[in-house]
């Protein structure tokens, strides 16, 4: 078929009005289902859209509240690791708590948000585990505390005891640093000041064993505080941070699927009206074509109702349709048109103020029920009388019912059954019938296994057109926790202040304006105040009052530096205007941030020490000076007794020198009248032969005496010449050791006879020594002499022995014996000290073995040992060198 000729046939194909009409509503009626299946799909995406978005809210709202979860549990192992009176209990609840929200929680997740879940399970078991072994960690610091008072006690006895003082002020420095270390928690100081106690010399078996114990048990304090703060930083710090991580990769995920969803919402919300206004004018167009259709089917006798469909289809829908008063056909279709115009204009309208309507009253209810289904406070309506109209599932948890349902079923009367005391709930009404709200009104309630708890409530009062109160809406608070927080901080300070009361020491807080924060009761009796009063007020506004002063540098100087001063001694008036001296030590208190929030300052009253010091310094100056004094007294006895033996040797030598002389002197006067007889009888000339032979063999003998005499004096007179000169020069030379003993011996062998004794000297010939020879002579002197006073008393006969020999290649050995009558043990303790005698009462000073111990250690460079047994005499043994000690020479 020609094209031309089907065209030709469709315009020649014609319809009524009605049909036209009909046709024209079928298909209106196929674009507004078509609009309307496209809305409910739309509108079903947003629902779905909604739910993702409030469920993404509640696992924000999860990530909340595991957050807040881990934060009780931080505290409450922080409390734990650094009170020592926090009972892990708390601990376990907390770690529980926050288990059972875990498992909760991972069943509303997601797959792939239940990995994060499973994280925080595995680093809440490694937390667990660190709080454990901190538990067996603090048991065993608790014991090691208390076994160390017997130990420092031991411990400060032993040094109480020890004679050397030096070494006693290096152990008290040393407990010093122990302690300040543990007062600021500082184990690592302690245990090193500990080793540098143990590493400290000391002879004392008993003060040895004493240090090293006290050592002992700080140091395994300190390793056990350090045990703990290791765990407390790698384990529960780590761990602790990791599960944050954890909430805080939980929250961003939330974060970023709700932009994702917020991005979805606006690309359905913009779809949606692209949707609508394509279909819209789809609709239109289409209407349009059925018009056109139709206008050209009736364009002669509908023209003027042909313009005006075309001004509607063009939008302007308040173009008046004509013919709408012609009763026939037309005019059916005129007002039909009529009709549908005003049909049209009010659906759109109707339709936009439907959908706007209808998105608001979502968006609100789902904001309210999201509000009282999600709020962590609980909300509550409730009547003047005390009924329970309305609770959400926060105020049922607080309360201890499972739904919002049971607790208004198991509410009949709140000012009788929930509130303690009955006085709030009419305070409550009080203020409302008043102001009409309250804002954290506090009571207490009773839950329902009988728990008194604490709740905070702002709430607001609804009235009716009578301005009448119908009812209560509010929301309260659980403050039970914060109530018991707050009385357990002023419980705390309350046993801080008692604690620091019973300290006699100065212990005070100031903070950062150098205003008193805290102070113990000792330190404001120095002041003469009330601890209270002294709250914010700085040390110069307290001295003032009573005319003394106190500048605040060293505090100054600590907000500098922020370290401590270390301890410093300083001196001020108090309140009674006596002059205090005292040891201080002030130290920082940092906050979080590491900043100085408060100083610190302990300071010890040493008036006493300082006085005690000044008195020692007194006594030690008045013991040096009697020392001197008692040197220069025993100098002086011992030149006095060196003069004595000296003095004794002379009278003993001068007596024999004088049985020579004085036989000499009588051989001389009988020759010398010898002679003159014989001059005589020459004289006169009666010399016989008989004489002269006579005068002849005295002669002789005369000069044979004289001759022998006369060299008996010369030796004795040259060996007391020797000795005298070694004994008053005491220049090192080299002699022989058996020659000097002689010539010692022969000035002492002139009193033998006189005391009934017996001398003794067997030398060893061919000793030669580089020594002193004075002194030498001046010990074996000192012995006789000792033996003759103490030996031998009341004249018995007795011996005394020498034996000189050699000792080795380097040494010689002197053995000087008697057998006297012995000493005592305790005599021969004290033999060689100065000033011990036997013989005081006749006239004995004691010197005599302490200058022969004197001389034989200092002087000559050798020992000496002494044996003698009461009735078995006595035995020293002298060793000496062959060669002098060059340092000894000058004593």
């Amino acid at each position: 078929m020609p094209f031309a000729a089907f065209i030709r046939r469709i315009r020649s194909f014609s319809l009524s009005i009605g049909q036209l009409t009909f046709a024209s509503f079928i298909l209106l009626l196929a674009m507004i289902v078509m609009t309307s299946v496209a809305s409910v799909i739309s509108i079903r995406h947003i629902d779905t859209t909604f739910a993702e978005l409030q469920r993404l809210q509640s696992l924000g709202d999860v990530a909340v509240d595991i957050d807040r979860r881990m934060n009780e549990l931080r505290l409450a192992a922080r409390d734990f690791v650094t009170d020592p009176d926090a009972r892990p209990e708390r601990v376990g609840a907390a770690a529980s708590a926050l288990s059972a929200l875990l498992k909760k929680t991972r069943l509303e997740l997601a797959p792939e948000q239940q990995d994060m879940i499973d994280g925080v399970t595995q680093r809440l078991a490694n937390y667990r585990e660190g709080i454990e072994r901190v538990t067996a960690l603090i048991a065993r610091r608790t014991q090691l505390v208390a076994a160390l008072p017997p130990v420092r006690e031991r411990f400060e006895q032993a040094i109480a005891d020890v004679p050397d003082r030096e070494t006693a002020r290096s152990l008290f420095r040393m407990q010093n640093q122990v302690a300040e270390a543990l007062l600021t928690h500082d184990p690592a100081a302690a245990e090193q000041a500990a080793q540098r106690m143990r590493a400290l010399a000391i002879n004392q078996p008993a003060l040895r064993g004493a240090v090293d114990a006290y050592a002992d048990a700080i140091i395994s304090v300190s390793d056990t505080e350090a045990q703990i703060a290791e765990i407390d930083k790698d384990v529960l710090g780590i761990e602790g941070r990791q599960i944050g991580r954890v909430t805080e990769l939980l929250r961003e995920v939330s974060a970023s699927r709700g932009r994702l969803l917020g991005v979805d919402f606006a690309k359905t919300l913009a779809h949606d009206k692209w949707q609508s206004i394509i279909l819209g004018t789809l609709g239109v167009l289409i209407g349009l074509v059925a018009a056109l259709f139709v206008v050209r089917r009736t364009v002669r006798p509908l023209k003027a109702i042909a313009t005006a469909i075309r001004s509607l289809a063009a939008g302007k829908k308040d173009a008046s349709i004509p013919a709408t008063d012609i009763n026939n056909e037309i005019g059916d279709i005129a007002r039909a048109a009529e009709v549908f115009r005003r049909t049209l204009v009010d659906a759109d309208a109707a339709r936009e103020a439907a959908v706007h309507a209808l998105a608001e009253q979502r968006l609100a209810e789902e904001s309210y029920r999201k509000l009282f289904q999600g709020s962590v406070d609980g909300i509550y309506v409730t009547t003047p009388g005390g009924v329970l109209l309305n609770a959400n599932p926060a105020l049922a948890r607080i309360m201890g019912y499972a739904t919002p349902q049971g607790l208004i079923e198991g509410i009949s009367d709140i000012a009788q059954t929930v509130y303690v005391h009955p006085a709030a709930r009419a305070e409550y009404q009080s203020l409302m019938q008043r102001d009409g709200m309250v804002r954290e009104f506090e009571y207490q309630v009773r839950a329902r296994d009988g728990t008194i708890l604490w709740l905070s409530d702002s709430a607001t009062a609804v009235r009716d057109d009578r301005d009448q109160v119908i009812r209560y809406e509010g929301t309260v608070r659980d403050i039970t926790d914060q109530k018991r927080a707050e009385d357990a901080i002023a419980e705390g300070r309350r046993l801080l202040q008692q604690v620091i009361d019973t300290v006699p020491a100065v212990i005070n807080v100031k903070d950062k304006q150098l205003r008193y924060v805290l102070m113990n009761r000792y330190m404001a009796g120095i002041f003469g105040v009330e601890p209270a009063d002294a709250i914010g007020r700085t040390t110069s506004d307290l001295m003032s009052r009573y005319g003394a002063q106190k500048t605040d540098e060293n505090d100054k100087r600590v907000l500098a530096s922020g370290r401590g001063l270390g301890f410093y001694e300083e001196e001020y008036l108090d309140s009674q205007g006596k002059l205090r001296q005292w040891l201080v030590n002030k130290m920082p208190l940092l906050d979080a941030e590491g900043e100085i929030e408060r100083i610190v300052t302990v300071a010890l009253d040493i008036g006493e020490r300082k006085r005690g010091e000044q008195e020692m310094r007194k006594a030690k100056d008045a013991a040096e000076a009697a020392l001197r004094n008692l040197r220069e007294t025993q100098n002086s006895l011992i030149e006095a007794e060196k003069l004595a033996a000296l003095g004794r040797l002379v009278a003993g030598v001068a007596h024999e020198v004088n049985n020579p002389v004085g036989i000499s002197l009588t051989v001389a006067s009988s020759l010398e009248r010898k002679t003159a007889l014989f001059a005589a009888e020459v004289e006169r000339g009666n010399l016989r032969r008989s004489s002269l032979s006579e005068f002849l063999e005295t002669s002789r003998d005369a000069s044979s005496q004289l001759v022998a005499n006369l060299n008996r004096a010369a030796e004795l007179i040259t060996s007391f010449k020797q000795v005298a000169a070694d004994r008053n020069y005491s220049d090192q030379r080299t002699f022989d050791l058996g020659d000097l003993t002689e010539q010692v011996v022969m000035s002492l062998r002139p009193g033998l006879r006189k005391h009934n004794l017996s001398l003794t000297v067997d030398c060893q010939p061919n000793l030669t020594m580089n020594s002193y020879p004075g002194p030498y002579g001046q010990v074996l002197t000192n012995l006789f002499l000792n033996a003759v006073a103490h030996a031998f008393p009341d004249g018995k006969p007795g011996a005394v022995d020498i034996q000189v020999r050699a000792s080795g290649k380097d040494n010689v050995e002197i053995i000087f014996s008697d057998n006297g009558c012995g000493m005592s043990l305790d005599v021969r303790r004290r033999a060689f000290d100065p000033f011990f005698t036997t013989r005081r009462d006749q006239g004995g000073t004691g010197l005599g073995l302490h200058i022969v111990y004197s001389i034989v250690t200092n002087r000559l460079g050798g020992r000496l040992d002494l044996d003698s047994e009461p009735g078995k005499g006595t035995r020293i043994q002298i060793i000496l060198p062959r060669v002098a000690p060059l340092e000894q020479a000058a004593e």
